[in-house]
């Protein structure tokens, strides 16, 4: 029996109407390389229950402590159903992305129950009218509560129900599953014990403040980095309707290597997030509502240590960085948000990344509740801008993976949306020998974003603007190496 912790449980109570608070994703496969023909719905079915001991997450639901006196357990379900959380589905004709699109949203604006463990996967069909797919293309929605898994946590759990090779490996042999049931009793005399080292945790936690705050003194006084300011407020600021919109594009990494390549110290993240900067730029532009100030980003990180890789549940410290928007010349506010990206980074390790997770620890989980309705209720959550929107990074696998034999040939990420950040962006690779691809998704209130088509359009734009301005320089500088190379012989 495991307990939450306070940063897991944070994802249970920040989910109040119109707000489920969980991840997933698309993937969709090319049937052509499995074994036999096209894996049939019973195939997956059979492979998935051939893997449940594999993941906890697969058969654990929540057991909540009597009054809310301390965080919830995963317990687990004797009642476990795969049917339930297995379903089948498939798009009207035509099936095209669009629809995809639509669905996907449809889906993933519905919460999880909570009386059952906080999974369900859609086998979809039907996507023969998408561009660019071959014939007889499925794909696979997966819903997970980020109170059980984070990206990183999300990325290993994919490769559970995946395989390396066309041909599926046989699952390990499960062993006997032990189902240890909390007593109401026993989980309240923990929450005594726990209330007892509270005190404890806060003197650590305030042991740190005075290092930290010199740490901050310090960097503000050598210009390491410097406030956000006061943040615009856009039309992705406000009351979150329970409606989504998703959509995504996908890049080509070398394109996108060659960018970073012919900036300065820049990276991968910093032209994706030059991406996003130039998207909204020109979204809020067509519509008159584009801020004189720059907009900001929250980008959550991945704060394990190395001994930590391996545990689940999440382990998200968060670090706010300004988008540059303002800048109009792509190249220079790509350079620019190198510059912030460094800047949030310093800040980030003076504040300590693991803070979030030390704080969220402190705070009882009915306290936390509490706060966050009555803050939603009265529109406090409203009253200030955090964030404009959230763009997080999460790493695909190195490597090709199949489901009972069909290749998974494109991805994107669906995320939670949160109080008043109602856009949620998720780049995710897959890059295999220095080449695959990036997909640039996205998640939004469907009031606020009614057109999700003409976003996607911006951010396609947005790549090509960034390429145009980059990739000509970066060919003439390969020109000129290549000239002195020759001049030397």
């Amino acid at each position: 029996m495991q307990q939450l912790s306070g940063q897991d449980a944070m994802f249970l109570h920040a989910e109040l109407k119109g707000l489920p608070q969980h991840i997933g994703g698309v993937s969709i496969y090319d049937p052509s390389s499995a074994p036999g023909g096209r894996p049939g719905f019973a195939a997956i079915h059979d492979m998935l229950q051939s893997r449940l001991h594999l993941s906890p997450i697969f058969r654990r639901k929540l057991a909540p402590v009597p009054f809310g006196l301390g965080q919830p357990y995963w317990t687990e379900d004797t009642h476990f159903d795969l049917e339930y959380h297995l379903r089948h589905i498939a798009l009207p004709k035509p099936g095209d992305w669009r629809q995809l699109c639509i669905l996907a949203a449809r889906l993933h604006a519905v919460p999880l129950a909570r009386d059952k463990p906080l999974w369900e996967m859609y086998v979809i069909e039907g996507l023969d009218g998408v561009e660019g797919l071959p014939p007889g293309c499925f794909a696979l929605l997966l819903k997970v509560h980020h109170a059980a898994m984070d990206g990183a946590t999300g990325a290993r759990f994919m490769g559970i129900v995946h395989d390396r090779s066309p041909e599926p490996a046989p699952a390990p042999p499960a062993p006997p599953w032990i189902v240890e049931k909390p007593s109401p009793l026993g989980m309240l005399g923990r929450a005594y014990l726990d209330a007892w080292r509270l005190p404890g945790k806060l003197w650590h936690l305030a042991s740190d403040a005075v290092p930290t705050a010199l740490r901050l003194r310090r960097g503000y006084a050598e210009h390491r980095f410097e406030h956000l300011g006061k943040l615009p407020r856009t039309r992705f600021q406000g009351p979150i309707s329970p409606h989504r919109v998703v959509e995504a594009r996908e890049f080509d990494f070398g394109k996108i290597r060659a960018m970073k390549n012919a900036a300065p110290g820049a990276t991968v993240n910093d032209v994706m997030l030059a991406i996003v900067s130039g998207g909204l730029r020109r979204y809020l532009d067509a519509r008159g509502e584009l801020p004189a100030q720059s907009l900001a980003a929250g980008c959550p990180i991945d704060v394990r240590s190395d001994s930590e890789r391996a545990s689940g549940g999440n382990m998200v410290g968060f670090m706010g960085l300004s988008l540059c928007s303002h800048i109009a010349d792509p190249r220079e506010r790509l350079l620019a948000i190198h510059r912030k990206s460094v800047e949030a980074k310093d800040y980030a390790q003076a504040l300590g990344p693991r803070i979030a997770l030390d704080i969220t620890d402190l705070i009882p989980g009915s306290v936390l509740g509490v706060a966050l309705r009555a803050a939603a209720v009265t529109g406090l959550a409203e009253s200030s801008v955090v964030m404009n929107t959230v763009v997080t990074n999460v790493p695909g696998p190195p490597f090709a993976q199949y489901l009972c034999g069909a290749e998974l040939i494109r991805n994107f990420c669906l995320g939670p949306l949160f109080p008043n950040v109602g856009l949620f962006h998720v780049v995710y690779s897959t890059v295999q020998h220095g080449e695959g691809t990036i997909s640039l998704s996205f998640t939004a209130c469907r009031q606020m974003l009614p057109d999700p088509e003409f976003y996607a359009r911006c951010l396609q734009e947005a790549f090509d603007e960034l390429a145009k301005a980059l990739l000509p320089a970066a060919a003439r500088k390969r020109t000129a190496a290549r000239r002195k190379r020759g001049a030397g012989a």
